[in-house]
């Protein structure tokens, strides 16, 4: 595989399992050193950091919750102070509580927008104070956007706001070349996608796809990467889905 992105530097959030542990991996095999968070994933978010080291590349495991400042900045300065520059940001890191809106207690919605909007905000902070000219940020949005799925209110709220996260920090970045967009899944394959549904729900979602079946995490992966790289250096401020042609 082309070390595209040798002697880039890349901080990705939720870096520990499901899409962002893929992106970890697929970063890492294309050149670039990777600081990645995990928050109660310990085990596996430093035994990927063994594994790219085995594998010849340059990972960090940060244990951090981004719904926390102070642990999106002490991110942020690691990878500064491990490699000195920034040049990629994935905001993967998020949760999803899914119950009917009468049925969400105050507490579920503070956390819920506490990661997924917080979260992503205070890492949009820090990236537009750290980030090198002509770099990337990619924020993870959903597909659920789009459609209405019931119980999935707060986690479809808390995703649109990424999006226009993402547009106002395109506008206020691109006179440096910093590329921002808001990646947006299908149903992935993941433990966050399955929790709660059993495996005829899974299919039927997989069915409502143009090309009949679930993402997987390399399919998501394979896009970010696609973003990063020079051949997307006109692409800014755009929501793009990456969703087989799902339309529930």
């Amino acid at each position: 595989m082309s070390k595209t992105l040798e002697s880039k530097v890349a901080v990705v959030t939720g870096g520990s399992n499901g899409i962002g542990r893929a992106v970890v991996q697929k970063l890492s095999k294309l050149g670039a050193s990777v600081v990645y968070n995990y928050h109660s994933d310990r085990e596996g978010g430093l035994a990927l950091a063994e594994e790219i080291a085995g594998a010849g590349g340059s990972a960090t495991a940060v244990e951090a919750d981004i719904s926390q400042k102070s642990d999106v900045v002490a991110l942020f300065d690691r990878a500064m102070a491990d490699y000195g520059r920034l040049d990629i940001v994935v905001n993967n890191a998020g949760i999803a509580i899914y119950k009917t809106i009468e049925e969400f207690s105050e507490e579920e919605i503070d956390r819920i927008f506490a990661v997924n909007i917080k979260g992503v905000f205070y890492c949009c902070q820090q990236a537009a104070r750290h980030m090198a000219d002509n770099g990337s940020i990619i924020n993870i949005g959903s597909t659920v956007t789009r459609v209405m799925l019931p119980r999935y209110s707060a986690y479809a709220a808390s995703k649109a706001a990424v999006e226009q996260v993402s547009r106002v920090l395109a506008k206020e970045l691109g006179g440096r070349g910093i590329r921002v967009n808001t990646l947006s899944p299908g149903p992935v394959d993941t433990d966050l996608f399955r929790e709660g549904k059993s495996e005829e729900q899974v299919d039927d979602l997989a069915a409502t796809a143009a090309l009949g079946r679930i993402g997987t995490v390399d399919d998501i992966a394979d896009m970010v990467a696609l973003l990063v790289g020079d051949g997307a250096r006109w692409v800014s401020g755009q929501t793009i889905l990456v969703n087989g042609g799902f339309a529930a």
